[in-house]
């Protein structure tokens, strides 16, 4: 009783019954980037969805010829640590193979799409090198991965991130321009996020959860990062959820 009294009394003096969003909006924010720059690569371009996965974007690709790629390896019950998805289906892929030796030949794509993959490569950099040689002059290369991230879709984890000024070397040396990178988040958001995620990850590694008390300690903590986030300029430069990419290939270049 007096513990809900307490709390009762926290949430009216702090407002912690208003909805807070910060950390959140990782994916939803990364999925709009997605579906905003596809629209923008014109009418029946010929594009790969390089790692495609179970091929989430293909539905954004509808005025686009759509080619999907992957190594089809990753198995969900295969390797019992870290974060693993309940369930896997890569459904029909056109391309199975190495993402560093796509059997295309060169120039055959006007654009490339690679989404939440570079941390599961070994090197990044081949990936590069191969879509630099799968790309039109002039056309369009489409990346996102994390900035940070905890262990996940073990096995094939082997970076928590990449920061911007990777992108800004590594696809400069390989012909691109980089036409727009945008930082999803910032601080106080990945930290928020973490926050969330502490009563999961206490019960699959501790086999523990959080108190009453706790909770109520972790809306405060959320209250005071979603003030924080909202007063933010550019915190986005220590830590964010990831970076999205979309830049254009050298020679010929045209504006869209």
């Amino acid at each position: 009783m007096v513990m809900r009294i307490i709390k009762s009394l926290l949430t009216r003096i702090l407002g912690l019954n208003k909805p807070l969003a910060v950390g959140t909006k990782n994916e939803s924010t990364r999925v709009d980037w997605i579906r905003g720059n596809l629209a923008r690569i014109p009418k029946g371009a010929r594009i790969l969805d390089a790692g495609a996965g179970e091929q989430q974007f293909r539905k954004f690709c509808g005025h686009l010829t759509y080619v999907s790629q992957d190594f089809a390896q990753y198995d969900p019950k295969e390797y019992n640590s870290g974060l693993q998805m309940a369930a896997w289906d890569y459904g029909k892929l056109d391309i199975v193979s190495d993402i560093a030796a796509i059997p295309e030949p060169d120039h055959s794509f006007d654009a490339v799409m690679c989404t939440e993959v570079f941390e599961h490569i070994v090197n990044p950099r081949e990936a590069i090198s191969e879509f630099s040689r799968l790309v039109k002059p002039g056309g369009y290369l489409l990346i996102t991965a994390p900035f940070c991230s905890l262990t996940h879709f073990a096995p094939y984890h082997y970076y928590t991130g990449f920061n911007r000024f990777f992108y800004e070397k590594e696809l400069g040396a390989k012909g691109f321009d980089i036409l727009d990178i945008q930082a999803n988040g910032n601080f106080f958001e990945y930290v928020a996020q973490e926050v969330r995620r502490i009563g999961h990850i206490a019960s699959l590694y501790s086999k523990d959860g959080l108190t009453q008390k706790e909770m109520i300690a972790a809306n405060v903590l959320l209250t005071a990062l979603q003030r924080f986030s909202d007063k933010d300029t550019r915190s986005f430069e220590l830590l964010n959820f990831g970076l999205h990419v979309f830049a254009q290939k050298k020679n010929d270049r045209h504006e869209i």
